[in-house]
């Protein structure tokens, strides 16, 4: 080989080594930049951040910010290492792997950034409805929200990263529509149900728990409001289960809302020639003495009607919790008929006058 050509590849040698050392060098300086930035931005969100947050009145803004700390500072230190790959004049097919990979990485924090934040905000919202009463959101409606939501941060997810490599997502999105269109006609009886139970967990007519009256008469405590069906169980320990849609368009009477106070009702018939208000006063007096009673409201008796053999009387009195009103229903009326035959009152029983006559 002669002298002058093996000078040259010498020359072009050192060329292409000194260029791979200042792009090598580079990507370095990008790399030891961003994980330079990467912990300034983990200072700054634990220590300014926090005391920033502290100045509002909830706590929701402070566990999202330690949550969302950690992938943060990554994603920033990720970020670094795909533009340092870009800067490299890599071939072409490693550079696509090399920043295809770093890409996908990248779009995966930012989920996972999303997903900490739903569900932080998610457990928050349940600990807020708990305060309020109102357990039954956090085991009925929440997981149902963060499922729903992961489904949806990975979904578009999936079509960032399809859009990033150049395919085509509209024929994705148009199949995705077209499946879930089919399911829906397909299941439409149970979309029925599921959007009703949405809607009942939404609007919180009826909360676990709670003793409601349906408008066939059944009278039961709510032990689940699922998807699909509402599970009550009856006063005599069965178990019912209605569809969510039945419930949504039919009258429902909640007996524990808005509180578990109760009137109770007890109506009696006494002779004609009693004293009205004797009977009045004897009501009220034996309800006020039974420990079940509410004194506020206090116990009422009227004169409700006439009956065909005796005058008809009704006795309104209220209970703490509507759970004992059987119980003190009885004690009321074991009561009442106890002072009625004290003093002397009578309690008639149905007559009826036959005329025999001749012909």
């Amino acid at each position: 080989m002669p002298r002058y050509l093996e000078l040259f590849l010498v020359k072009e040698g050192e060329g292409v080594l000194l260029f791979w050392l200042k792009e090598g060098l580079w990507a370095l300086l990008i790399i030891a930049l961003f994980w330079g930035l990467s912990l300034v931005m983990k200072r700054l969100l634990t220590t300014w951040g926090l005391r920033f947050t502290a100045f509002t009145t909830t706590d929701l803004d402070d566990r999202i910010l330690r949550k969302v700390t950690p992938p943060v500072s990554l994603l920033v230190l990720t970020a670094g290492l795909y533009l340092a790959v870009c800067a490299l004049p890599l071939p072409a097919k490693a550079h696509l792997v090399a920043a295809g990979t770093l890409f996908i990485v990248n779009v995966g924090i930012l989920t996972n950034i999303g997903y900490r934040s739903l569900h932080e905000l998610l457990e928050w919202y349940a600990a807020r409805m708990a305060e309020q009463g109102r357990e039954g959101v956090d085991r009925q409606l929440v997981p149902l929200v963060e499922k729903l939501g992961t489904l949806f941060l990975i979904v578009t997810s999936l079509m960032i990263t399809l859009k990033h490599f150049s395919y085509d997502i509209l024929s994705f999105v148009t199949a995705l529509g077209i499946g879930s269109l089919a399911i829906g006609m397909a299941a439409k009886d149970t979309m029925a149900h599921v959007i009703s139970g949405f809607t009942l967990m939404l609007d919180r007519p009826f909360r676990i728990g709670d003793r409601i009256q349906l408008a066939g008469g059944q009278i039961g405590d709510v032990a689940d409001i699922g998807l699909r069906s509402t599970k009550i169980r009856t006063l005599d320990n069965m178990l019912l289960v209605i569809p969510n849609s039945d419930l949504c368009n039919t009258m429902v009477i909640n007996q524990a809302f808005p509180d578990f106070r109760v009137r109770g009702r007890i109506t009696v018939g006494v002779g004609y020639e009693s004293d009205v208000e004797q009977v009045k006063r004897l009501l009220v007096d034996g309800a006020g003495e039974i420990d079940g009673v509410l004194e506020d409201p206090a116990p009422e008796a009227y004169f409700a009607s006439f009956g065909e053999s005796a005058l008809t009387m009704t006795l309104f009195f209220w209970v703490a919790e509507y759970g004992k009103l059987f119980s003190v229903t009885d004690q009321v009326n074991s009561l009442i008929i106890r002072r009625f035959r004290e003093q002397g009152v009578e309690i008639p029983y149905p007559t009826r006058t036959v005329i025999m006559e001749k012909d």
